[in-house]
């Protein structure tokens, strides 16, 4: 079993680290996902035999690395699941974009779904925002590490959005160029309330030091 990056954990939720090109939760491919690890690890914890419960309330893409919550009861998904549809979840990526944007902006397009997984902008597709700030540029290497916040959550819509103005995801080997590094994205901040106690609770974690985050000072 890898060894989870926990940041937090009470009886009725747990927040990780999902790695980059780890599913969420399992698909066809029969991979191991988030979802499997966390069901191990408790079982292993608490001596649960059987079928654990944990309930997924948000996913991040499979090359997409970052902080993610599990609930552990029924009661707790229901509510976290509330938090997230009714946009009362602060959740922030870090991305490095090609060239160089408006010091920050909003943009708002209409995102399609496709049957082969892509996403396109399109007429038919459904309202997409998001807005982002530029935190450095590096001349050299032509390229723009943001802070990004969605204020829908399409699928691809950060990547998308960006790749369709110029400005691909750097590693995006879907909407970018075609290359061996991993994209850039990750889920680095994430702040809501506790489904049963009502604390808010905040997490801040930056992605690995390797790659092209290499090119700022995180």
């Amino acid at each position: 079993m890898s060894k989870l990056n926990i940041l937090y954990e009470d009886n009725h939720i747990i927040v990780v680290i999902k790695p980059a090109n780890i599913l969420s939760q399992g698909d066809n491919t029969g991979d191991s996902s988030m979802i499997e690890m966390i069901k191990e690890y408790l079982k292993e914890k608490y001596h649960k035999p059987g079928n654990v419960y944990l309930g997924l309330v948000h996913r991040l893409d499979r090359p997409v690395g970052g902080i993610m919550v599990f609930a552990k009861t029924s009661k707790a998904a229901a509510r976290l699941s509330k938090s997230f549809l009714n946009h009362q979840v602060d959740k922030r990526y870090l991305a490095i974009i090609h060239g160089r944007m408006e010091p920050e902006g909003r943009l708002v397009d209409s995102i399609e779904k496709m049957s082969n997984g892509n996403s396109i902008i399109s007429e038919n597709g459904k309202e997409s925002i998001l807005t982002y700030k530029e935190l450095e540029y590096n001349k050299n290497k032509n390229c723009s590490l943001i802070e990004v916040k969605l204020e829908t959550g399409r699928h691809h819509q950060i990547r998308v959005q960006f790749a369709s103005r110029g400005h691909y995801l750097l590693g995006d080997q879907r909407y970018g160029v075609e290359d061996r590094e991993q994209i850039c994205l990750f889920c680095y901040y994430l702040a809501f309330e506790h489904p049963v106690t009502h604390e808010v609770l905040e997490f801040k974690e930056k992605p690995e030091n390797k790659g092209y985050w290499t090119f700022f000072t995180l």
